[in-house]
């Protein structure tokens, strides 16, 4: 990937978080990670990422919240987000589109499928 900056990873648990950052930091990629959406709208605008990984259903501010106002702010709008869910139905793809996200996925996560989707958004 041609981008130096991190992707933030926004995942409250604990294992699937180890995970994806192991996967994703094999893959050449650094990762730095909040825990719920609170923490993701901060890193987003102190870290600017290149891309962020978010986990809907999480403590504290889930991700539909804190999507819609990573949108709303101009300081971070522009960052693509790739909402992760186990909800895996169009209603909830299209929500997820509806909040912000630019790309959805679907856990268990098709890690190679993440990757490209991941490279289209951080070459545009």
């Amino acid at each position: 990937m041609s981008e130096q900056r991190p992707i933030l990873l926004v995942e409250d648990n604990e294992l699937n978080r180890d995970m994806l950052i192991r996967r994703l930091s094999r893959a050449g990629l650094e990762v730095i990670w909040a825990g719920d959406g609170k923490q993701a709208l901060e890193l987003m605008a102190s870290e600017l990422p290149c891309v962020v990984l978010m986990d809907m259903n999480l403590p504290v501010m889930d991700g539909w919240t804190a999507c819609r106002r990573a949108r709303a702010d101009k300081k971070i709008k522009h960052i693509p987000l790739i909402a992760l869910t186990a909800h895996a139905m169009e209603a909830d793809r299209l929500a997820a589109l509806d909040a912000g996200c630019d790309d959805y996925a679907t856990k268990p996560i098709d890690f190679p499928g993440l990757l490209i989707k991941i490279k289209k958004l951080t070459q545009k």
